[in-house]
């Protein structure tokens, strides 16, 4: 992972001290609300529902089992015990005092670590595969290029004030396992006939009231020319984007109005940067300095390729096998493999972890790889370098601390916003929702029937839980102060299993909150139903059309009945 320099602690230091002179001045009543609102925004601080949340940066998704322990020790002193993994590859906390902040802050820099541009109309945290180094079918690392991005971006001050927030996701393997159509800006790596590196460049993606997959702009374009060239789209959607309606404010709006034009004003930019900027030339990124950031992305000492085992020689039918199967994944290297942490159990909201947890799973990366964890899109954690060899025990080291639950990728492996119970955005909850859901399918016999599965549930129309992208997808809506649901079929995040990105088809009028895990389970015993051999739950949608599902779910209905 990325090393941090003596000028990269002493920004982030600095940061924190900036941000403690703030909150004084507003806590002392010399910098109002309203002029702090957008200083503590850039630095991760919202106002929730009911108390300040904290969303802290993980770029990329990667971090070290010392960062994990700091993120532990604030939940621990500073909240109420446990914090909430998101899509974005960040930790949340929603209950630290805000006249705490400045303390939390100079914890995270402490630990190379701080919550710069997690909200606000900025860049945001750039994601990536959380198996960036080591998934074996990479063409290409991401991380060099990913933290290149983010040094580039951090408090650029062209793009301190955009018209609404803005995503960049990068992938650098043949399956997309970062969902890049569904960003602002979506980077897939790739290599020429020569051999040489360079960029798809997708843009104008996102999810919200509008969901638009991402077009191509440039089909290749050299690794060295990227900055100038996302430079370029951000200054066209900076001059020309919406800030008169903030639901049509995102690039997504643009790109879908402007069309051809936009892309010409693009690439008019790019040329006139290169040729008319006076330090243009200067954003092309040289040999040099890639070098120097990728130093930092090396396989860990004492990590080299072994004779591979069959991992179920001897494995009878059991918990261990199916940990095997769902939570142990292919690696570049012979004789190891990445391994899911599941945080996805009966009790607890996707996503969420305890301190005693973390503690847990840094212990676990110290012992089993390397002291690196990943944060992935689907609001798990990952140990990136673990021994074959050394896979039996962790399993029991993860089963003990309630990390080996063998669902990933299944039903109750879900993506969850954190809803209305904390969000002042959502319109309804998402916590029961998927607690009810995990509930009624946690017998793993029938989960395993079911087979892969995406489930993705958000809390209002600006899309947390990406619901636009699950094979069904949950989205919470108010009518008059109710809570409503209304439920989709269909979606796609770009992997080879879900296929090319797309958004799920409404099935009918919104279900009211007690019938929504009955619709759900109307939906699957459909599925069951209806598949042919085999067959995984998105073809058996694409095979026979949402009418089947939409009779299923329509039929259960019972505060609705009469609608």
């Amino acid at each position: 992972m990325y090393a941090y320099t003596d000028f990269d602690r002493q920004f982030v230091h600095a940061r924190a001290a900036q941000f403690r002179d703030q909150l004084e001045r507003n806590l002392a009543g010399t910098l109002t609300d309203d002029e702090f609102r957008p200083l503590r925004l850039q630095n991760g601080w919202y106002v929730q529902r009911h108390a300040p949340m904290l969303r802290v940066a993980v770029p990329y998704g990667v971090m070290s089992s010392r960062q994990l322990r700091q993120l532990a020790r604030i939940a621990r002193e500073f909240d109420r015990g446990y914090g909430h993994f998101t899509t974005r590859q960040n930790l949340q906390y929603n209950w630290i005092p805000l006249p705490q902040a400045a303390d939390v802050m100079d914890l995270l820099a402490d630990v190379d670590m701080h919550g710069i541009q997690t909200s606000g109309n900025c860049i945001r945290n750039i994601t990536s595969d959380a198996t960036a180094g080591v998934a074996p079918d990479e063409i290409v690392d991401p991380r060099p290029y990913a933290e290149v991005l983010r040094q580039w971006s951090t408090l650029h001050p062209e793009f301190a004030f955009l018209p609404r927030k803005f995503k960049i996701a990068i992938s650098g393997a043949r399956e997309d396992r970062a969902a890049i159509a569904w960003h602002d800006i979506g980077l897939q790596l790739k290599k020429n006939e020569a051999g040489e590196v360079g960029f798809e460049v997708l843009v104008g993606g996102g999810m919200g009231r509008t969901p638009v997959i991402a077009t191509t702009i440039r089909d290749f374009l050299p690794w060295q020319q990227i900055l100038v060239y996302i430079e370029a789209i951000v200054r066209v959607y900076n001059r020309y984007g919406r800030r008169d309606n903030a639901y049509k404010a995102r690039i997504k709006i643009l790109v879908k109005a402007e069309g051809q034009a936009f892309f010409d004003d693009v690439n008019r930019e790019f040329a006139q940067i290169l040729q008319d900027d006076p330090a243009g030339h200067e954003h092309i990124i040289p040999q040099a300095e890639l070098d120097r950031v990728a130093a930092s992305f090396v396989v860990p000492a004492g990590v080299a390729a072994v004779p591979g085992l069959d991992l179920f020689e001897g494995v009878q039918p059991g918990a261990y096998k199916r940990w095997l199967e769902r939570n142990v994944h292919g690696h570049r290297l012979s004789g190891y493999r990445a391994v899911t942490l599941s945080l996805k159990r009966v009790g607890q909201a996707p996503g969420d972890a305890t301190d005693a947890q973390m503690d847990a799973a840094a212990q676990l990366a110290d012992q089993f790889s390397h002291g690196e964890l990943r944060v992935t899109h689907d609001q798990n954690l990952l140990l990136p370098w673990v021994r074959e060899s050394d896979l039996p025990a962790l399993f029991e080291a993860a089963r003990d601390n309630s990390f080996a639950t063998p669902n990933i990728g299944l039903l109750t492996d879900m993506i969850a916003c954190p809803g209305g119970d904390f969000c002042a955005l959502a319109n309804a909850r998402s916590i029961p929702v998927a607690a009810e859901i995990t509930e009624r399918f946690q017998d793993l016999d029938e989960q395993y029937d079911i087979g892969d599965i995406d489930l993705h549930i958000s809390g209002c129309i600006n899309s947390c839980g990406h619901h636009h992208s699950g094979h069904i997808g949950i989205l919470g809506v108010d009518k008059d102060g109710t809570e409503w649901y209304q439920i989709t079929l269909g979606g796609s995040d770009g992997s080879t299993l879900s296929g090319a990105s797309q958004a799920g088809k409404v099935i009918g009028p919104s279900f009211a909150a007690d019938e929504v895990g009955d619709v759900i389970e109307s939906v699957v015993s459909t599925y069951k139903r209806e598949r042919q051999a085999a067959e995984r739950f998105i073809d058996t949608v694409r095979r026979v059309g949402i009418e089947p599902f939409k009779a299923a779910a329509n039929a259960v209905r019972s505060s609705t009945a009469a609608r």
